[in-house]
């Protein structure tokens, strides 16, 4: 009889933190991934549920603050973060992964109020390097700050096992 990991497929769990409408979500059904999304306003959370059914896919979502709450721990594979900072929030996004899960992060710098729109407040403006240093001890498989068409830093990270 064969091993049961080698015939069950692993657990693919993907949380969307901060999801919004859920523009991510789609992409991560598709991929295979059971979808999760956080927001703290119910009608984006409604509008990507509705989004993900009638393509035949199921959104778990929760309404949440997440300056009041916390994140599970060690329960997804994958966690996206676009457009979104809150600093106190990244020790919790790291522990929400499983060893060997990833994230993928994405925002703002500093530098895009040189572009005349977005967020001006530096509580929601990474400064230059920040972000890495939030992840040196997760695997960085991919970290850049651009500054056109928008100013942003972006990372893909894997957290290590053990």
């Amino acid at each position: 009889m064969p091993e049961l990991t080698a015939i069950v497929p692993p657990r693919r769990h993907a949380l969307d933190v901060a999801m919004g409408r859920g523009r991510h979500a789609l992409v991560l059904a598709r991929s295979g991934f059971t979808v999760f999304g956080v927001d703290r306003r119910v009608d984006a959370l409604q509008n990507a549920a509705a989004q993900l059914a009638q393509s035949g896919f199921r959104l778990r979502a929760w309404c949440a603050d997440l300056t009041a709450s916390t994140l599970p721990r060690a329960r997804f594979e994958l966690v996206i973060v676009t457009r979104y900072l809150q600093r106190d929030l990244f020790a919790s996004l790291k522990e929400a992964l499983v060893p060997g899960g990833g994230i993928v992060y994405e925002t703002f710098t500093e530098r895009q109020r040189a572009h005349g729109r977005g967020p001006t407040s530096p509580d929601h403006l990474l400064r230059m390097g920040e972000l890495r240093t939030y992840f040196r001890d997760f695997a960085v498989l991919f970290d850049e700050e651009v500054d056109e068409p928008e100013a942003v830093a972006r990372i893909v990270a894997i957290r290590r096992s053990g």
